[in-house]
């Protein structure tokens, strides 16, 4: 748990100079990486209620992270997406987590990364 709780926390030191709150974060990244989607959606990836994710999208909207648009198969539901400054921003922080993680994974040796990246992969595969 310890080590995980060290992974999160270094993977939102990446957000701090961003100002972004670990929950606008969170959306950002999902959007960034399952594509554009409904807020429905969107609230069950982060496990919220609806009404908690039009709080989200409002604020990365202001911020012009983000964009809601109609639904192209119901017109009367929206979808959000990521604007290219949402785009750029994922992109810069998923670099600076990767540096993170690498820095903390670097403390072991080869051998030993590649031991518990086959035992995560099989993990993983298993869900």
């Amino acid at each position: 748990m310890r080590v995980a709780r060290d992974l999160r926390r270094t993977g939102m030191t990446a957000y701090e100079p961003y100002d972004l709150a670990p929950h606008h974060a969170r959306a950002l990244r999902v959007v960034g990486h399952h594509g554009t989607m409904r807020l429905g959606e969107l609230a069950q990836h982060l496990r919220v209620a609806p009404r908690s994710v039009t709080d989200v999208v409002d604020a990365l909207e202001e911020r012009g992270l983000a964009e809601r648009s109609p639904d192209p198969t119901d017109r009367r539901a929206q979808v959000v997406g990521l604007t290219d400054a949402g785009r750029r921003l994922v992109d810069e922080v998923d670099a600076a987590r990767r540096t993170g993680a690498e820095a903390y994974f670097g403390r072991l040796p080869e051998r030993d990364r590649a031991s518990l990246r086959r035992i995560l992969e099989r993990l993983d595969a298993t869900d």
